[in-house]
C-alpha cells in the first residue's frame, strides 16, 4: 500500500508541478479494503475450444484470463465462474463483454437475438452469486461502442439495483468505487461550493446523481446534464427537484444558460466529473466566458487532461486552492483528483479562454 500510494503521488508531482503547492496527499483506504471492492468492471470474453469461455482483458490481440480477479468483487467473481459453467458454446451464443455494474449484469451478445432458453442453467445459479438483475444486450455491432439504445433484454431478476448509498442504477449506469472514500471527495466538494437556498449549482455529467441529490437536500437549485440514458432515469429519481436532461453537456448549454440566468440565485457554482477525455473546448470556454460560476468543484479522472483544463480556468481569472488525490483504485495505477477553483477576475471579452491558440486543442 505504502509503495502504491507513493508511486501515484510521484506520477500527480510530475503532472500537476504546476499546482504542487495545493497538491494534498494521496487519500486512500485501509489495507484490509483494498481487495474485493471493484463492483464495476468490464471483462472480454472468448470462447477457447480447449478451456471453453475465458474472461479478462485484451493485450493486442491476446486474451489475458481473469478468472479470480483479487480487486473484484466477491459477486463479480462468483459470477465469472458461473458463466464459464454453464454459458452455451460460442456457435449458439456469441458473447463478447460482461458488463457488471453493482447488482446488474448484462451479457453483451454480438447477435441481433438470442434464445431465451440457452441461459436456463445459468439463471438457476444466479440467485447465489450476488447479483440481482441480468440483462442479454444483443448488439451485433459491439466493439468501440460497448452499448446501443436498442437490443436490451432483461433475462432474469431486477431491472434496477440499489448501491450502498441507496441510490438506484441501472445495468449501464456509472458508479464510483469505495463508498466511504467516495463519500470524502463529496465532502471536500460540498464545503467547497456551499449548496444552500438561493443559490444554483449546475452538476455536469451527473451520471446517476449521485452528487445533484446532495446539492438538492442541502436546499440549491440543481440543474444536471448526462448522455446516457439509462443514467438519467435514475438521476431523477435519485434527486428529486432537480432538472436533469439528457445530452452532451455541450448540447445542453443553450438550456443550462438559460436557466442558470434566469433564475433568482444569489450565487452560482459548478460541479464537474467527466470522462478522461476531460471538459470539451467548447464547454470550458462557455463556462469561463458566459456561465462564470464563482466557485468550481472538478473531479477528474486524468491528471494529464486536469492539468490541461485547470491552465485554461487559470487563464480566464480562476484560482486553483486546493487539489485533493483519491486513491478510488487501490492495486492500479489509475488516481483520481479533486480539484476546488474560485473565480478571482472577470473574463474580458475579447480574451481568448487558452492564451496561446489553445482553445483549438481537441
Amino acid at each position: 500500500m505504502v509503495a502504491s500510494v507513493a508511486q501515484k503521488r510521484g506520477y500527480l508531482q510530475r503532472v500537476l508541478e504546476r499546482w504542487g503547492h495545493v497538491l494534498q496527499p494521496v487519500r486512500s483506504v485501509r489495507e484490509e479494503q483494498r481487495s474485493g471492492y471493484r463492483d464495476r468492471v468490464t471483462l472480454n470474453a472468448r470462447w477457447d475450444a480447449l478451456a471453453g469461455w475465458r474472461f479478462g482483458m485484451m493485450r493486442r490481440d491476446e486474451l489475458i484470463p481473469i478468472p479470480a480477479c483479487p480487486v473484484h468483487s466477491t459477486r463479480v467473481n462468483k459470477l465469472v465462474a458461473l458463466l464459464r459453467a454453464t454459458l452455451p458454446h460460442h456457435a449458439n451464443f456469441p458473447l463478447a463483454y460482461l458488463h457488471v455494474a453493482g447488482g446488474q449484469a448484462t451479457l453483451v451478445v454480438k447477435a441481433r437475438n438470442y434464445e431465451p432458453a440457452d441461459l436456463d442453467v445459468l439463471r438457476a445459479g444466479l440467485s447465489a452469486t450476488g447479483i440481482e438483475g441480468l440483462w442479454v444486450h444483443c448488439h451485433a455491432s459491439a466493439g468501440r461502442k460497448l452499448f446501443a439504445r436498442s437490443g436490451w433484454h432483461l433475462a432474469w431478476g431486477a431491472p434496477t439495483s440499489l448501491d450502498a448509498s441507496g441510490l438506484v442504477h441501472g445495468p449501464a449506469a456509472f458508479q464510483q468505487l469505495l463508498p466511504d472514500l467516495h463519500a470524502q471527495a463529496v465532502v471536500l466538494a460540498r464545503d467547497h461550493l456551499d449548496p444552500a437556498p438561493g443559490v444554483a449549482l449546475l452538476d455536469l455529467y451527473c451520471g446517476i446523481g449521485s452528487t445533484l441529490r446532495q446539492w438538492v437536500q442541502a436546499g440549491a437549485s440543481a440543474f444536471g446534464v448526462e448522455l446516457a440514458g439509462g443514467a438519467v432515469d435514475c438521476a431523477r429519481i435519485n434527486a428529486p427537484g432537480a432538472v436533469v436532461l439528457r445530452g452532451t453537456c455541450e448540447q445542453r448549454m443553450p438550456q443550462a444558460r438559460e436557466w442558470w440566468h434566469d433564475g433568482n440565485h444569489s450565487r452560482r457554482a459548478c460541479y464537474v466529473n467527466p470522462p478522461r477525455s476531460g471538459l470539451e473546448p467548447a464547454l470550458l470556454a462557455a463556462l469561463v466566458h458566459d456561465l462564470q460560476p464563482d466557485r468550481i468543484a472538478y473531479l477528474s479522472c486524468s491528471a494529464g487532461t486536469l492539468a490541461r483544463d485547470l491552465a485554461g480556468f487559470e487563464a480566464a481569472g480562476y484560482e486553483v486552492s486546493s487539489i485533493a488525490p483519491f486513491d478510488f483504485f487501490p492495486g492500479t495505477h489509475h488516481v483520481e483528483c479533486l480539484a476546488l477553483l474560485t473565480l478571482g477576475r472577470s473574463l474580458d471579452a475579447g480574451e481568448p479562454a487558452f492564451g496561446g491558440g489553445g482553445s483549438s486543442r481537441r
